[in-house]
């Protein structure tokens, strides 16, 4: 795992704290590392392959592939092959440009994301060649993390690269949750919504996955590939129609969308078709193992400690109060707990997009934070993207305390202003107060971390 810019400690004024904290954060990245979590769930001994509590007689198959995609793709595909080595077949992974790993048999291809790119297009489309290839006697191994929605993009015919790119930017701007990003993106593909195991029967096939999604529904992971689909084409519409953007998708989508609802699209399998009785579905990491494994650093760092939700959705600047609220009700009244605290909760927020600035999700809570703090001293709100990239920029989130406001003022910076920008990368950039990791490889949403000291 990468560890955190080391400008993070510039601060004089904070440096004792930070040096406090940010193993913590580490912490949580570690409890997710990718190819640990492989290496926990699967072993081998002799021809005796254990995954999770299943045994699979590699005797039994004629061939093993690797396939699938998500941040986390690299490691995850890296881990297999040190397991299998040379019993694997083949196999081809997407993954997030700059998430590499060094695989010899199963190929890593980079692509684009969150905006799917032809490069991702292709590897897709190479993934669902090599499922086909598979039959009776064979065994597919898919590996699903984080980002696999975007990274394993294949539209049915009829949708283009740039009708798939111009949906992805109007679900993002509008403020859609994933979970109804995903809804859209399983009704208007190939793969998603357990037509990979459809593609891939009658060989059988186990799925290795990354929750990013909170609660960990499996059908919405990665648009849940493996899974049957509890989505309908009817509820994709509803959410066209609810966000108003009947106009704005395009054409190809929406006519996808509205065949689906009157009978002419075939829907996505759903629970109870046969073909799922050959797949196996296992969640190998997920937020709250990370939010335990920040907790119990904290508690050997001295602090008390609470798991608040990993159930934490909403809009991030108003989701930001929450937790200027607990903060100040640790201070005031030592409730929920006493200080010194550590507070962790986990999920994803979202951004409704009003100005032209750079920035994400939690760099735009920490913002509103830091408002909400003022020059309120021994607090801290730390917000984190667990894959290392909030948005569209190389920072994995902020950090805001009671000097955030002090040092701004001295640099003459409008918070409000930045805020109303959502341009919270360049308010804290020039604070030195931005989470700088580097890619992680994993991604099990977001953690934010309120430490009262």
């Amino acid at each position: 795992m990468s560890t955190f810019d080391p400008r993070l400690l510039s601060n004089e004024e904070t440096r004792k704290q930070r040096q406090k904290v940010l193993p913590i954060l580490s912490a949580a990245l570690e409890a997710v590392n990718p190819y640990a979590a492989v290496k926990r769930q699967m072993s081998l001994e002799a021809t005796k392959l254990f995954i999770g509590e299943r045994t699979y007689d590699l005797d039994k198959y004629r061939h093993i592939y690797v396939i699938g995609g998500g941040k986390a793709g690299g490691s995850m595909a890296k881990a297999t092959e040190d397991i299998l080595g040379d019993r694997l077949t083949a196999g081809v992974i997407n993954t997030k440009y700059g998430y590499l790993a060094d695989t010899k048999i199963v190929r890593i291809n980079e692509a684009g994301h969150p905006l799917p790119d032809v490069a991702g297009m292709a590897g897709a489309k190479q993934m669902v060649d090599l499922a086909s290839e598979a039959s009776e006697g064979d065994l597919v191994i898919c590996l699903i993390s984080g980002g696999g929605s975007a990274l394993m993009t294949l539209p049915v015919e009829g949708i283009t690269l740039e009708d798939m790119e111009a949906l992805t930017s109007a679900l993002l701007r509008c403020g859609a949750t994933i979970n109804e990003i995903n809804t859209i993106r399983k009704h208007i593909s190939q793969i998603k919504g357990g037509n990979l195991s459809r593609v891939a029967y009658p060989a059988e096939v186990v799925s290795l996955i990354l929750s990013d999604v909170v609660g960990n529904p499996l059908d919405v992971i990665a648009s849940g590939p493996t899974v049957p689909d509890s989505s309908s084409y009817a509820q994709a519409w509803e959410i066209v129609e609810r966000y108003d953007l009947v106009d704005e998708l395009p054409r190809s989508v929406v006519e996808q969308l509205r065949k689906g609802t009157e009978g002419i699209r075939p829907e996505t399998p759903k629970k109870g078709d046969p073909l799922f009785a050959k797949t196996h579905n296992l969640i190998i990491g997920s937020n709250e193992i990370a939010a335990q494994a920040a907790l119990a650093e904290a508690q050997d760092a001295g602090f008390r400690t609470m798991l608040l939700s990993t159930y934490v959705e909403g809009e991030a600047r108003e989701v930001a109060h929450v937790f200027c609220a607990i903060a100040k009700e640790i201070l005031h009244s030592s409730q929920p707990i006493q200080s010194p605290a550590c507070v962790v909760a986990g999920g994803e927020t979202t951004v409704t997009i009003r100005g032209e600035g750079k920035g994400g999700r939690n760099q735009e809570l920490a913002l509103a934070a830091a408002m909400q703090l003022g020059d309120l001293d021994d607090v801290m709100i730390i917000a984190l993207a667990t894959d290392g990239t909030d948005g569209p920029t190389d920072a994995a989130g902020a950090i805001a305390d009671g000097s955030t406001l002090r040092r701004a003022r001295q640099k003459k910076l409008l918070a409000r202003d930045y805020l109303a920008n959502n341009d919270s990368y360049n308010f804290f950039d020039q604070l030195d107060d931005l989470l700088i990791t580097g890619p992680t490889n994993t991604n099990v949403n977001d953690l934010t971390f309120v430490f009262v000291f």
